[in-house]
């Protein structure tokens, strides 16, 4: 029996919308980065982008455990050098929420142009509304991914 490789033009995208209030990060950015790689999908392909669109809205409301708002850091770098900058999480869920969610989903898809690919098909706005109400998205459902009351 042959192994069966999906061919580019037989797969068909959707669109999914997340609403990430009161989600804790982690479990979230696992879920999205699956269906942006297609691991959801049963003609599922390592080589090929098999995934879906996916939109995360309310991005300002999302939950860190354990303190990682205060003690993770992110940096960024110029290349020149002495330019490593960092910020904190806490920092950065104030100032600009939607980057705290596209690090963490980046993180977790794979390096080189195919997981660039499937991260441009991610859509992350701070509040309710997103701009993309014309595709018809289906809301995806995230299990164990509330914060323990």
């Amino acid at each position: 029996m042959r192994t069966y490789s999906p061919k580019p033009s037989e797969i068909v995208r959707s669109w999914h919308v997340v609403d990430a209030e009161d989600l804790v990060l982690g479990r979230l950015a696992t879920e999205v980065a699956r269906v942006l790689r297609g691991k959801h999908r049963p003609i599922f392909a390592p080589h090929l982008d098999t995934g879906d669109h996916v939109i995360v809205v309310n991005a300002a409301k999302i939950v860190m455990t354990a303190g990682k708002a205060d003690t993770k850091m992110a940096y960024r770098h110029s290349g020149y050098p002495g330019s490593l900058r960092s910020t904190s999480y806490a920092d950065l869920l104030t100032n600009n929420p939607e980057e705290v969610v596209r690090r963490a989903v980046r993180g977790m898809l794979p390096r080189g142009t195919l997981g660039r690919q499937m991260f441009t098909k991610l859509k992350v706005y701070a509040g309710p509304e997103h701009p993309h109400s014309a595709q018809s998205p289906k809301p995806l459902a995230i299990a164990n991914a509330r914060r323990a009351s």
